[in-house]
C-alpha cells in the first residue's frame, strides 16, 4: 500500500486509540489544531470545486472528522474531569478568546451550536434529501437524454458511457449526503450535553476531590469547559458550513468564488442603485456620513469600471475568441482530432432544420433511431451512430447523406408539401411540382395539403417529407452496408456469438479464418442484401468448410446454399413461386469455359464483345419483368452464379442473381424469359 493508504488508515486506528487511552495536554493542543486544520482544508475545497462529484469521497471524510472530533470531546473531557488540564490551546479559548468572562463565554458557545445547528444543519439536511429525491427521479429522464444525442450522432459511445457513470456517480452520492447530514446534526446535540456533563462533574469534582472553593471550581472548570466548547464547535461550524455549500453547488465552469463576483456582479447598474440607496441611507438618518459616503462611492466606482469593461468593442471580443480559437487548433490534440471520419452523415440546409429541432416538432432523431433498430433486425448489423448536422453550403431545402465522408445519396424536400407518387396513369386534375422521388428514383409530384385527399383518392402514394428522408436513408443504409462492416464490428458480432456458442466460434477463428476472412464472407453477403443476422448458421457453415478452402468467394457460395430457407422467402410471391429469368446452357457453359484460376483466386474472362451481347440479353429480360411489374430475378446453376454476379455487378446492382442450390425444394420456379446469344 501507498503512503497515502497507511496515513488514512492510521489515522483512523489513532480515533479509536483516542477514546480508550488518555493523551497528554500537549498532545491533545497539537490534535485540536490539527482538527481546525482539517475543517479549514474541507471549507476551502469546496469553495474551489465546480462539481459536487469533483469532491465525492465528502461524505466518507465527513463521518471520519466527526468521530475524530468526537474522539478529541471524549479526550478533553477525560482532561478536563481528571487532571483539570486539557492543553494550552483549551485554556486559551476560554480566558483569551472569551476575556476571562464564563457567561460571555457560554453565550458564544450556545450561539455557535445555535447557528450549526438549527440554521446550516437543518438547511443543508432538507436540500440532501431534496436533492436525493429529485437525482433519482431525473434519472430515467437523463438517460434518455443520453441515448437520443448517441442516436442521433451528437455524443460518441465513449462519451454515452462517462455521462452514465456521471449519473450514476451523482444518485450514489446525493443519497449518501442524504445519510451523512444526520451525522453533523447529531455532532451538535452531542456538544451541548458534553458541555453540561463538563460543567456539573468539573465543579463536583474540584470541590470534592481538588479541595476547592465553589466559587474557585465553578470559574476554573467553567472556564476551561467553555474553551474546549468553542474549540470544538469552530470546526464543526466549519464542517457544516462545507456540507451546506457541497450540497446546495451546481455544476459550474468555474469555482465559487469565481460564481459568486461574476454573476453578483453581473448588472453594473445595480450597484449604481446600491450605492445611491446607501448614500441617501447616511444622508437622510443619524447614521454617520463619513461611514455611509465611503461605501457609496466604492459601489459607484466600481459600476462605472464593470460597466467600461462590459461596453468594449464586440469586435474585438470576436477577435480575441478568434485568435484563442486559432491558437487552440494549433496544439497537436486539436489536430489529429480532425482525422477521425464519421461512419455515416446525415446533412441539412437551414431551411429542414425543424425537421431535427425537437422543440419545433421535429422527429427525425426518433425516426433515425428506429431506421437503425430496423436494420439490425433486417440484416443483423448494428449500423454505426449517424451524425446529423446543418450544413449551410446545401440549399435551404436539401439534404445529402455521406458514407466515410462521401457522398452517396442527395435530395430535397418541402417541408409544407407532401411528396405524391402514382401508381401508373398520371391524374391531370392534380397540381404539383415535379420531382423524382430520391430512393428509387420514381417520377413524383409535390403538392399542397389541399391537394392531398383528392391525391389519395386517385391511387396516389402521398407521404410527408420526414417519410421521404426516412425512406432514402434506409434505402441507402441497406444499399452500402457492407462498407459500413468492417473488421472491429466483425469482432463484435463475433463476441456476440461466443457468449452462447463459444465452441462453434474457437472451431472457425482465429483458425483457421481470421476476422479479416470472416468479414469478407459477411461483406459480401451484405452486398447482396442477404441478411447475416442468422450468424449461427453462418458460422456453421464456415466450420464445415472452412478446412477445405480459406477462399472468402467459395465460402460466401457455401453460406448462401445454407441460407437458402431465408432466401427463397426474401424472393418467393405469396403462391410459393419465383418468377426468373433463366441463362440458357449455352450461355452458362461459356461462362464456365471462361474461368481463370490464379493463385490469387478465380475470375471471369469473357472478350468484351461476348461480354457486351449477355448483358444486353440480360437487360432485355429484366426489362421485360419490369414492364409487368414483377421484381426481376436472374436464375442459374451455382458454378456461375458468382461469376455472373461480377458480370452484372456494374450494371444491374440492384437485380438478385440467385442459384437452384440457394431455393427450397418446395418452390415453385417459373421461368419468364431465357438469356441467349
Amino acid at each position: 500500500m501507498s503512503a497515502r493508504d497507511l496515513s488514512v488508515i492510521f489515522g483512523v486506528v489513532f480515533i479509536v486509540i483516542m477514546l480508550i487511552i488518555p493523551l497528554k495536554p500537549w498532545m491533545l493542543s497539537v490534535l485540536i489544531i490539527i482538527n481546525i486544520t482539517l475543517a479549514l482544508l474541507v471549507l476551502l475545497g469546496t469553495m474551489n470545486m465546480h462539481e459536487p462529484l469533483q469532491f465525492s469521497v465528502f461524505p466518507s471524510l465527513l463521518l471520519i472528522l466527526t468521530l475524530f472530533r468526537l474522539g478529541l470531546n471524549v479526550s478533553t473531557t477525560r482532561a478536563i474531569l481528571s487532571e483539570g488540564d486539557a492543553g494550552s490551546v483549551v485554556e486559551t479559548f476560554g480566558t483569551f478568546v472569551v476575556g476571562g468572562e464564563v457567561l460571555v463565554g457560554l453565550v458564544v458557545f450556545f450561539i455557535l451550536v445555535i447557528i450549526q445547528y438549527i440554521v446550516i444543519t437543518k438547511g443543508a439536511e432538507r436540500v440532501s434529501e431534496v436533492a436525493a429525491r429529485f437525482t433519482l427521479d431525473a434519472m430515467p429522464g437523463k438517460q434518455m437524454s443520453i441515448d437520443a444525442d448517441l442516436n442521433a450522432g451528437l455524443i460518441s459511445e465513449q462519451e454515452a458511457l462517462r455521462r452514465r457513470e456521471k449519473i450514476a456517480r451523482e444518485a450514489d452520492f446525493y443519497g449518501a449526503m442524504d445519510g451523512a447530514s444526520k451525522f453533523v446534526k447529531g455532532d451538535a446535540i452531542a456538544a451541548i450535553i458534553i458541555v453540561f456533563i463538563n460543567l456539573i462533574f468539573g465543579m463536583i469534582i474540584g470541590v470534592v476531590r481538588e479541595g476547592m472553593s465553589f466559587a474557585e471550581a465553578v470559574n476554573h472548570y467553567s472556564l476551561l469547559t467553555v474553551g474546549d466548547g468553542i474549540v470544538s464547535q469552530l470546526p464543526a461550524l466549519l464542517i457544516s458550513t462545507a456540507t451546506a455549500i457541497i450540497v446546495t453547488r451546481a455544476a459550474s465552469d468555474g469555482n465559487l468564488g469565481h460564481d459568486i463576483t461574476s454573476q453578483l456582479l453581473a448588472y453594473p447598474n445595480m450597484l449604481f442603485f446600491a450605492g445611491g440607496t446607501i448614500f441617501f441611507l447616511g444622508l437622510f438618518t443619524p447614521i454617520d456620513d463619513l461611514l455611509t459616503i465611503p461605501i457609496a462611492a466604492v459601489l459607484i466606482a466600481g459600476g462605472f469600471l464593470l460597466k467600461k469593461e462590459k461596453e468594449r468593442p464586440k469586435d474585438l471580443q470576436e477577435e480575441q475568441a478568434e485568435e484563442a480559437a486559432a491558437e487552440e487548433m494549433k496544439t497537436p490534440e486539436q489536430v489529429v482530432s480532425l482525422l477521425t471520419i464519421d461512419p455515416i452523415e446525415f446533412e441539412f440546409g437551414y431551411g429542414l432544420v425543424p425537421l431535427a429541432d425537437v422543440n419545433q416538432g421535429g422527429d427525425l432523431l426518433d425516426r433515425v433511431v428506429m431506421i437503425r433498430r430496423q436494420l439490425a433486425m433486417e440484416l443483423g448489423l448494428v449500423i454505426p451512430v449517424v451524425r446529423i448536422r446543418d450544413n449551410i453550403q446545401l440549399n435551404p431545402n436539401e439534404y445529402r447523406i455521406k458514407i466515410k465522408g462521401n457522398e452517396v445519396g442527395r435530395g430535397e424536400v418541402l417541408l409544407d408539401h407532401y411528396l405524391a407518387m402514382s401508381p401508373g396513369e398520371e391524374d391531370p386534375d392534380i397540381e404539383g411540382i415535379d420531382t423524382v422521388e430520391p430512393a428509387f428514383g420514381i417520377k413524383a409530384k409535390w403538392i399542397t395539403e389541399e391537394m392531398k385527399s383528392r391525391a389519395e383518392m386517385s391511387g396516389y402514394t402521398v407521404v410527408d417529407p420526414p417519410s421521404v428522408i426516412s425512406t432514402h436513408l434506409t434505402e441507402v443504409l441497406t444499399k452500402h452496408a457492407h462498407e459500413l462492416l468492417g473488421r472491429q464490428e466483425t469482432k463484435q458480432l463475433i463476441d456476440h456469438l461466443k457468449e452462447s456458442y463459444p465452441i462453434l466460434v474457437e472451431e472457425v477463428t482465429p483458425n483457421p479464418l481470421s476476422v479479416g476472412d470472416i468479414q469478407k464472407v459477411l461483406a459480401k453477403l451484405l452486398k447482396e442484401r442477404v441478411s447475416i443476422r442468422n450468424l449461427l448458421v453462418i458460422f456453421e457453415t464456415l466450420a464445415d468448410y472452412c478446412k477445405i478452402t480459406t477462399d472468402p468467394d467459395l465460402l460466401t457460395e457455401y453460406v448462401r446454399q445454407a441460407l437458402s430457407r431465408q432466401i427463397t422467402g426474401q424472393y418467393k410471391q405469396e403462391n410459393n413461386q419465383i418468377k426468373a429469368v433463366t441463362l440458357s446452357g449455352k450461355v452458362e457453359k461459356l461462362i464456365a469455359d471462361h474461368i481463370q484460376q490464379t493463385e490469387h483466386g478465380n475470375y471471369l474472362a469473357l472478350d468484351p464483345k461476348t461480354s457486351q451481347q449477355i448483358l444486353e440479353n440480360i437487360a432485355k429480360q429484366v426489362e421485360a419483368m419490369a414492364s409487368k411489374n414483377m421484381n426481376p430475378v436472374v436464375l442459374c446453376s451455382p458454378a456461375v452464379r458468382m461469376y455472373v454476379r461480377d458480370l452484372t455487378e456494374r450494371y444491374f446492382p440492384n437485380v438478385p442473381i440467385l442459384s437452384y442450390n440457394e431455393l427450397e425444394p418446395g418452390i415453385e420456379v417459373q421461368s419468364v424469359g431465357v438469356v441467349n446469344i
